[in-house]
């Protein structure tokens, strides 16, 4: 995979996950109510749920675009619409109010569950990843190529979290993340609408 093709993959997968919502303020409440540890717990079990999706899509889109072509050509599509939607809800989103996240008393097991389970339990991150990774899925993709996908959504969400819920232990950090959660939401408005555009106007593997 080129180096400029994987930083687009990067960049969106970085978008995705620094995107306010359910994850991170599951992350901000095991952080909160358990301290450092239970939080990168929560932080790491959540990426091996998104690890999991990764590779299911990964595996589902390099069969069908094999077998079915067609099918691949507007699955790309509806991505794209699916991206755009996403895009736009991001821009008219305001400060996000799952930041406003209180701590519970929490273990590592607890914060182990619900990482997985907060993952794996929300649908629209597999039609996320439907979307995003039939830009970069190609017929004959390399096995490497398809594990470098997958790593790079694990250990780039992995990376977010953990480093919020390191960055919790300095009490200037959660108003910090509160601050500008607007301005999160529009950098990924804008990222996943000028993805949406590029995979209307043409493929990205072109």
């Amino acid at each position: 995979m080129p180096l400029s093709l994987w930083l687009s993959l990067a960049a969106v997968c970085a978008m995705g996950a620094m995107s306010p919502g359910p994850s991170l303020a599951m992350v901000l409440r095991h952080t909160l109510g358990g301290g450092r540890v239970p939080g990168v717990v929560a932080g790491l079990s959540h990426a091996l749920g998104v690890g999991f999706y990764a590779l299911l899509t990964v595996w589902g889109l390099g069969a069908l675009i094999v077998r079915q072509p067609m099918l691949f050509n507007a699955i790309s599509w509806v991505g794209a619409a699916y991206l755009a939607w996403l895009g736009i809800r991001a821009l008219r989103a305001g400060r996000a109010g799952p930041l406003e996240a209180v701590g519970v008393p929490t273990t590592r097991r607890q914060a182990a569950r619900d990482g997985v389970l907060v993952a794996l339990g929300n649908p629209k991150l597999i039609l996320f990843f439907i979307a995003l990774l039939s830009q970069f899925v190609t017929p004959g993709m390399s096995l490497m190529a398809q594990v470098l996908i997958v790593l790079t959504a694990m250990l780039i969400d992995a990376g977010w979290y953990v480093l919020v819920a390191l960055g919790l232990s300095h009490s200037r950090v959660l108003p910090w993340l509160q601050a500008r959660a607007h301005w999160i939401n529009r950098a990924t408005g804008i990222l996943l609408l000028a993805l949406a555009t590029r995979v209307v106007s043409g493929p990205l593997l072109a």
